[in-house]
């Protein structure tokens, strides 16, 4: 008899409820679903309940059975635990509070389940009532492999198991609770697994799963599997065997050119695709949260880029000629830009309508100037519809010089600022070619530029460290984005300008490239919940991290808003939740999780981004092909590929045939109203100025701007005026209010009432709007003064104090500024502020004189440089990288026992590297640390050197187009030295063999 059969004879035709909505109202719950688990595990690499839980998780996806992940013991708390069916603890927390004791025995009497594992009977050691709760605690134990006895075959949960050996830990325990207690295996005689009930619920607990070992057992798996089903309420059992007795099952075939660059044995097969309803089986989200798919196939195919118009309509970017049709001459493809509309509000696109078709590789685009800009290499385009036909009949070429060479690298993340300018990002394709007569060249990065295109300003803000598909802002207008290649999450406090009259000392190359952004992902891993997912390098890690949008609506719960951001990561098929912390004048990130994980190996969401319902938009790639390059070789990737234009690996597995666009949206808020905004009501622009979406508000600012007129700016005044905050402390409507005047041109040196509205905002209760006030007021003598007098040089907020500093750069120089930021530099926190210390920095130099003689200095300030050569080797090697092959271009070279030798080594490559000279014999051992290290936040900070004897010289990290010189004496003992590059990923092919001979 099969578990499901067992279990169907006990159902319960009883219907319970889980959970409310936020009006307190009941939800029956006797609909097919999956079974949720809540995973609490601990920060720590002992027991690393981080590295795990995704490995269940994987296991258990294809069963219908979602974990969800937290560290947070707080979580034990009932309003949280009611909404899983059961609890899972795996950690070494040491103690639990009174009410978080309560909280989790009222859980499991209600009738849920509770599987504390392995070091869970060492947990909160302070209740002897959770003692007594998992029926004994940890005492002792040693080491071994060993294969536990079921001595209970009749059991639910042990009536199919078969006995599996692994090595473990060899828990002894104390304190037994033989009450309610069935023992189901033991090892020499020691309870090793067993269960108890209590009030009306069910423990489940094995002392398996020290480490990886175990937790890879396909048996230990099974029994923590048919544990969590036992141990859930029968209702919860009866819905989830509905529920998956209806699960697709996965089919697999075998076909060639399937890369297989992580060396798996067995090597990976094709998995078919499934139609949007099977596949979206295989999708989890958060509890409470409800997926529904909008729009597939045939209606949109391979959807690259979404976004929505004043009518709340959406609009999608399909591109079928991605990656490997490039149409160079004429840019004429089979792209197009689609307009999918829901007229029935079933919730489905039931209209489609193609705007404009006959596109190449589009990446991205936005609304402006009645129209859409869209990002399709080599060109910008403007495209019109004038005879509201929702069809373009206007084409225009707006600026010119993207780079081709690479399909996965060229412009994307169009979006409307805040600053009522263009912004958007650019991988190492980069740019080369005239902007308003003036010649620019820059590598990938970020930049903006405004909306009036027969008279452009560009600016290129930042450069940031590999290809780069992220971009996104706040609702305080911080600048965030990802990048491939383990950056995440990147933060922009110091745009480029400020740095162009600083004179940096010799030596500080790196540093300058990467100044003014930082990388502040707080950890490494994504967590899928496939095992089959396929990547390039920094495996296990964001490879290929796309979007960077904050929830900036108030549909979700409140630890979403202005605080999550969401990164899609379609090579592990999620969208990953960064959450996104203030500290001082930057920001962290901490893991959130995922928002949106997919077990079936086709899903790859490649863009996320909030609606004007609130909701959470998914823009699913749907392709069992992602991977761009490098173009896979028997060495590297399991066979010899072919490479084709847009620099992307030939792969006849690509498709062209699916895709998909969800909207996620939480359970217990309320629908959104519809809407639509126009020009032609400006009444209804200024009042969704106020509207609780960033959506709308920022729609309704660029078309109070592109509108023109001056009528509104009495009632702009008064949202500026406005002192309310709400409990983020924001008033989002006096800084689009200010923002909008801005765009308007109101701060000219006639309004003196638009002047004096700014000026008064540095004194908001809000910092948000305290720096939004900053940033528009007019470079004048007298709002500069006014900007000196306000106290915001001082501002206890530190991003209001950065944007104050960095606004002294922009003013002409001063001797009365100089010292006043002087007077700063006496202030110890602001100097341990990176961010603040940096523009103090740069603000210092531009008032030089004032400062220094604030400080009684009459030289000018020492700097350390480095030297980048030494003229006095004995010999020196030139080495290179070898583009996109990730291999040194000199695999081999010989020195002399005790020369003295200089590398000089150049990155041509598009992605950083670094090289390491390493002892005789420890390549292994130290490829084994470098990738242990890339999970370490700070990892990119020590250019994933790692700290060990074996690495005799390094280079730091070096960037796309850089050269740097190490010099060092060679090894005195003749023989093989290995020399790796330790990105992470890259060391098991970028390597080579330093020869040492006899003097």
């Amino acid at each position: 008899m099969t578990f499901t059969k067992f279990w169907g004879l006990l159902l319960s035709l009883a219907i319970i409820t889980i959970g409310c909505q936020s009006q307190g109202k009941q939800i029956p719950d006797d609909q097919p679903r999956k079974i949720e688990v809540l995973f609490l595990g601990h920060d720590s690499e002992h027991h690393n309940s981080a590295a795990y839980a995704p490995i269940l998780a994987s296991a258990l996806a294809d069963d219908g059975i979602n974990i969800s992940y937290t560290e947070d013991p707080a979580d034990l708390n009932t309003q949280n635990l009611n909404k899983y069916d059961a609890l899972m603890l795996y950690a070494n927390h040491d103690s639990i509070s009174t009410s978080q004791d309560e909280a989790l025995l009222d859980f499991v009497e209600s009738g849920h389940g509770f599987l504390p594992i392995h070091s869970a009977s060492f947990c909160f050691r302070n209740s002897e009532a959770f003692v007594d709760l998992v029926g004994a605690q940890f005492k002792e134990h040693g080491t071994g492999t060993f294969t536990a006895s079921i001595t209970n075959k009749d059991h639910p949960i042990t009536q199919d198991l078969q006995e599996f050996e692994t090595w473990d830990e060899t828990y002894v325990h104390s304190k037994h609770n033989s009450e309610n207690r069935t023992v189901l295996m033991e090892r020499e005689e020691e309870p090793w697994t067993w269960v108890r009930t209590q009030g009306d619920g069910k423990v489940f607990y094995t002392a398996y799963g020290h480490d990886e070992r175990t937790w890879e057992q396909p048996g230990f798996q099974e029994l923590v599997k048919n544990g969590i089903i036992w141990s859930v309420s029968d209702q919860v059992r009866s819905n989830w065997e509905q529920f998956a007795s209806s699960m697709p099952e996965l089919q697999y075939e075998d076909r060639d050119n399937i890369p297989n660059y992580e060396e798996r044995d067995p090597a990976p097969r094709f998995q078919l695709p499934l139609s949007p309803e099977e596949s979206q089986k295989h999708i989890q989200v958060p509890v409470g949260f409800e997926l529904e798919l909008f729009a597939s196939e045939p209606d949109i195919i391979n959807p690259i880029d979404i976004s929505w118009d004043a009518q709340g309509r959406l609009w999608a970017i399909e591109t079928v000629d991605y990656p490997n049709t490039v149409r160079e001459e004429d840019g004429v493809g089979d792209d197009r830009i689609k307009i999918l509309e829901d007229t029935n509000d079933d919730g489905k696109a039931d209209k489609v309508t193609v705007f404009a078709d006959s596109l190449n590789i589009p990446t991205s685009f936005t609304f402006v100037n009645g129209g859409v800009l869209v990002s399709q290499a080599p060109h910008f385009l403007f495209l019109k519809d004038t005879d509201g036909d929702d069809k373009a009949d206007v084409r225009q070429k707006v600026i010119s010089g993207w780079g081709t060479f690479d399909t996965h690298a060229g412009p994307s993340h169009l979006q409307y600022g805040y600053d009522n300018n263009i912004w958007g990002s650019v991988g190492y394709s980069g740019f080369e070619g005239t902007i308003a007569g003036d010649s620019l060249k820059f590598p990938q990065g970020f930049y903006k530029f405004n909306t009036d295109f027969d008279n452009l300003n560009f600016e290129y803000l930042t450069t940031t460290s590999n290809n780069t598909w992220g971009l996104g802002f706040n609702e305080s207008f911080d600048v965030f984005g990802s990048t491939a290649n383990n950056t995440h999450a990147v933060y922009m406090g110091i745009p480029k300008r400020y740095y162009e009259h600083y004179e940096w000392p010799e030596g500080t190359e790196r540093q300058q490239w990467s100044a003014g952004r930082k990388k502040i992902d707080g950890h490494y891993a994504m967590h899928p919940i496939t095992r089959n997912y396929r990547q390039v390098d920094v495996f296990g890690g964001f490879t290929a991290a796309s979007g960077f949008q904050f929830y900036t609506a108030r549909q979700f719960p409140k630890e979403y808003w202005n605080r999550t951001a969401f990164v899609s990561e379609p090579t592990g098929g999620l969208t990953h939740r960064a959450i996104i912390e203030q500290d001082g004048a930057g920001f962290n990130e901490k893991d959130g999780w995922n928002i949106f994980a997919g077990h079936d190996e086709w899903i790859s969401p490649v863009q996320a981004k909030v609606g004007p319902d609130g909701a959470l938009w998914i823009a699913d790639w749907y392709n069992f092909i992602i991977q761009h390059n490098p173009t896979p070789s028997e060495e590297r990737g399991g066979y010899d590929a072919e490479s084709g234009d847009g620099n992307a690996h030939i792969n006849p597995n690509r498709d062209r045939d699916h895709g998909r666009i969800y909207r996620l949206t939480y359970t217990g808020s309320e629908p959104s109203e519809p809407m639509s905004l126009s020009k032609d009501d400006p009444d209804a622009l200024v009042e969704a100025l106020s509207h609780d979406n960033m959506f709308w508000r920022l729609t309704a600012q660029r078309l109070l701007v592109e509108r023109g007129e001056t009528d509104v700016l009495s009632e702009l005044y008064e949202l500026v005026q406005n002192e309310e905050v709400d409990e983020m402390d924001l008033n989002p409507a006096a800084q689009h209010a200010l923002w909008t005047l801005h765009g308007l041109g109101a701060f000219d040196e006639s309004n003196q009432e638009a002047i004096d509205t700014a000026t008064g905002a540095l004194q908001h209760p809000s910092p948000a709007v305290r720096k939004a006030a900053i940033q528009v007021l007019p470079q004048t003598d007298a709002a500069n003064q006014a900007l000196l007098d306000s106290g915001v040089l001082t501002d206890p907020d530190g991003r209001v104090q950065l944007a104050a500093i960095l606004a002294t750069i922009e003013m002409e120089t001063s001797t009365t500024i100089g010292e006043k930021l002087f007077a700063l530099s006496k202030d110890e926190n602001l100097m341990q502020d990176e961010w603040l210390a940096e523009a103090l920095k740069l603000a210092a130099s531009k008032h030089e004189d004032g400062y220094k003689a604030a400080a009684g200095q009459t030289s000018q300030d020492a700097e350390a440089s480095e030297s980048q050569g030494n003229d006095d080797a004995d010999v020196t090697i030139q080495i290179g990288t070898v583009i996109n092959e990730l291999e040194f271009d000199k695999t081999e070279f010989s020195v002399k026992a005790g020369e003295t030798v200089q590398i000089v080594f150049k990155n041509s490559d598009f992605m950083q590297h670094n090289l390491l000279i390493l002892a005789s014999g420890s390549l292994e051992k130290v490829g084994e640390a470098a990738d242990e290290m890339a999970g370490e936040p700070d990892a990119a900070e020590q250019s994933y050197v790692p700290d060990m004897e074996e690495v005799l010289f390094s280079t730091a990290l070096i960037n796309p187009d850089q050269t740097v010189t190490l010099t060092f004496t060679a090894p005195e003992e003749p023989g093989e030295y290995p020399y790796v590059c330790t990105f992470p990923g890259h060391w098991r092919t970028m390597q080579g063999v330093m020869t040492v001979t006899e003097e």
